[in-house]
């Protein structure tokens, strides 16, 4: 049944034309050598949506019934060389009057990850992959909902699979070896697809002095754009550690950049990081660094805390940004991943943990993807400024979760002659939050709020946009193995394009 599903993956995979089908293969031939514990989770589910405005529209809005079927199946495989997690669900929408070009439509969702451990403590293959719904443009018609007839929504799908060694060079050094593969599709012909390979080799070691190591890397990407140009990196560093304690670590590098980010030749100039790590416990944790590149300055700064029945999460970050997966998959953050880092503390096997999710956020009519700010597609290789802030409050009766972020995007590579919103745009800023509550009425049913607002504006100032959705929801059990969802949503949009919807939501769900 597995390799069925496997095997049903990668027609999905197929359609998108990704160039990582041995993403498939490689469960197959895994799944060969160690299943180990395995979880394997069929389900249907059957959702309807009354709208007052389908199409999004300014005036003229026109209603519709949309009636959703969605058959997935979850796989959790925990396994003595195979550890992954897998979640596919294939949907078929059916418009009631038509307003879509097509009557049906076919919607593809998955989420996985894994490692596979191909020789015992050397050799490992990492893997991941996703499909969701993504805007093209920040500036185009924004909405929250799948089933809206939106032009300015794409699939897209990311695929990389990650082969590296890991060992120990005698008594001198620790080293790894990896190479990296990844693909980003989308089924608009609006926006780039994009292949990446990386290429690096880390080493070390410690010194004579007890307190003080050392490091070593060189790497290797090159990034092709199918609308775009090819642009490549190599990068050599070697750096210092200093242990100032077991809590605390300091690090600084000097190395050398060459890339043909802003030129159509590549240019090359010296660079030097430093940074520090801090983890006074297991619950807290604090990573800072700042580096000098060929573009500019770059940084990096994550804080973390967690406590029994809360975690906190700030990022800060400024780097180059390559592909659309990077400003677009996974979003910046979701209700899913902020409630996996919270789960970390009591379950640390990541593929458990997933499950553990799962069935929180079933528990509490939770939308495990719900997310701050609808990014945009990006064509050509781009600077970001990123800051992200999260917080959630786990209650026996009660959950709460709070997530906030802001983003200062520009076009790096002004060789390109790739269109995107950062061709036409030398900034798009953008800042959103979304607060979700949730109360647990009776063991078996709950009440949602879902409260959101994103923001979006240009550098002329000419193309601002607001984006602000009130959903409330009501779930709960109405069988051993199934369950319901009743919901009401309301959404306004400011701006370029202006429109307000209505909606009342239901759907079933059923599991085997």
């Amino acid at each position: 049944m597995v390799m069925a599903t496997v095997a049903a993956t990668a027609m999905v995979m197929s359609k998108h034309k990704p160039d990582l089908v041995a993403l498939t293969s490689l469960l197959l031939v895994a799944s060969t050598a160690a299943w180990g514990q395995v979880t394997v989770t069929p389900r249907v589910t059957v959702s309807e949506t009354i709208t007052d405005n389908v199409r999004l529209a300014s005036s003229n809005p026109q209603s519709e019934q949309i009636t959703e079927i969605t058959p997935g199946i979850r796989i959790n495989i925990d396994g003595g060389r195979l550890k992954t997690y897998f979640d596919l669900g294939v949907s078929q929408l059916i418009y009631a009057q038509n307003t879509s070009k097509d009557r049906t439509q076919i919607q593809n969702a998955l989420n996985t990850f894994g490692t596979f451990e191909a020789i015992d403590n050397w050799a490992f293959v990492d893997f991941n992959g996703s499909i969701s719904r993504q805007s093209v443009s920040a500036f185009g018609t924004q909405s929250v909902a799948n089933t809206s007839v939106n032009d300015n929504q794409a699939e897209v799908s990311n695929y990389r699979i990650s082969p590296y060694l890991r060992g120990r060079l005698g008594y001198m050094a620790d080293y790894e070896a990896r190479y990296s593969r990844s693909t980003t599709r989308s089924d608009s012909a609006l926006v780039s697809d994009v292949d990446t390979a990386d290429t690096s080799v880390k080493l070390s070691g410690n010194s004579a002095f007890r307190s003080l190591g050392w490091t070593g890397d060189a790497s290797r990407q090159t990034i092709e754009y199918s609308a775009g140009r090819t642009t490549e990196a190599d990068r050599v560093n070697l750096g210092l550690t200093y242990s100032l304690s077991p809590q605390l670590n300091v690090f600084a590098s000097g190395g050398r950049e060459s890339n043909n980010f802003v030129a159509l030749d590549k240019e090359s100039s010296g660079t030097h990081s430093f940074g520090l790590n801090w983890a006074p416990s297991e619950a807290t944790k604090l990573t800072a660094s700042r580096s000098k590149r060929p573009f500019g300055d770059a940084h990096n700064v994550t804080f973390e805390h967690r406590s029994a029945r809360t975690v906190w999460r700030f990022t800060d970050s400024k780097d180059v940004v390559t592909s659309p997966s990077q400003t677009g998959f996974a979003s910046f953050g979701s209700i899913y991943d902020l409630l996996f880092s919270q789960f970390a503390s009591t379950e640390p096997n990541p593929v458990a943990r997933a499950a553990l999710v799962n069935a929180y956020l079933q528990a509490y009519g939770l939308n495990p993807s719900a997310t701050v700010v609808s990014n945009f597609l990006s064509s050509a290789v781009s600077l970001q400024r990123r800051q992200d802030l999260s917080f959630s409050l786990l209650g026996l009766r009660d959950t709460l979760t709070f997530i906030a972020t802001r983003t200062d995007s520009s076009r790096l590579d002004t060789v390109s002659n790739a269109v995107d919103d950062l061709a036409n745009a030398s900034r798009v800023r953008q800042q959103g939050f979304n607060v979700n509550y949730a109360h647990r009425l009776t063991p078996d049913y709950s009440l949602g709020v879902l409260w959101s607002q994103q923001k979006t504006s240009a550098d002329n100032n000419t193309q601002d946009t607001r984006l602000r959705s009130l959903n409330m929801n009501l779930s709960g059990k109405v069988g051993k193995r199934s369950s319901a969802v009743l919901g009401l949503r309301r959404v306004v949009s400011d701006g370029l394009v202006p429109y307000t919807e209505n909606a009342i939501t239901g759907n079933l769900n059923v599991q085997f």
